[in-house]
């Protein structure tokens, strides 16, 4: 599933740099990929997560993108631009900050031990037109877009998810918080 530009609100005001990295991921999503773990090459017919944020950069020029999802979460936090989000609702101030193009970040969407336990990595779009809801680009095993799952490379709802129904952390995906991609000119 896509979205074209003209279809985000005030896409055409976005800095420059900006619409040029969504542009490239709007333009995956039109080819059909899957979710395929450990991949970060369309040309394997899909991509995991934080393969479609690193293809993505690279292609873009970024360098030195590491290429897993916590990894890229540490590259952010470094960086010194990262807002954390504590709460689970859409309207909480904690996202007021929140820009196209910033990399978002999970924890909890599968069993891993890794630390930070970061699991999940996805790129705001910005507003819906239509439906003045926040939207994302990436890949994902699952997420869904306009009320519908999806599976691999595509448009999602950016939405906070809902609050954890087991006593076990690690398997209740929580919503970490967002930054700027490393080296982004905003001009």
């Amino acid at each position: 599933m896509t979205l074209s530009p003209d279809e985000i609100l005030g896409y055409d005001n976005y800095p420059a740099r900006v619409r040029q990295i969504l542009d490239t991921g709007l333009a995956l999503t039109k080819e059909n990929l899957g979710y395929a773990y450990g991949s970060a090459d369309p040309t394997n017919g899909g991509m995991d997560c934080s393969g479609f944020i690193y293809y993505l950069l690279t292609e873009n020029g970024f360098k030195d993108v590491p290429r897993d999802s916590s990894e890229q979460y540490v590259w952010v936090r470094k960086a010194g631009d990262f807002n954390a989000v504590l709460s689970r609702h859409e309207d909480t101030f904690e996202l007021d900050a929140l820009k196209p193009g910033d990399l978002l970040f999970w924890s909890g969407t599968y069993n891993i031990d890794r630390d930070p336990p970061i699991t999940h990595t996805m790129i705001y779009l910005g507003r819906e037109k239509r439906t003045k809801k926040r939207v994302m680009i990436g890949s994902s095993d699952g997420r869904t877009y306009d009320g519908k799952q999806r599976f691999g490379v595509s448009v999602f709802d950016f939405k906070m998810p809902p609050p954890p129904n087991s006593g076990d952390a690690k398997i209740s995906p929580v919503f970490v918080g967002y930054g700027r991609i490393p080296g982004l000119s905003e001009d």
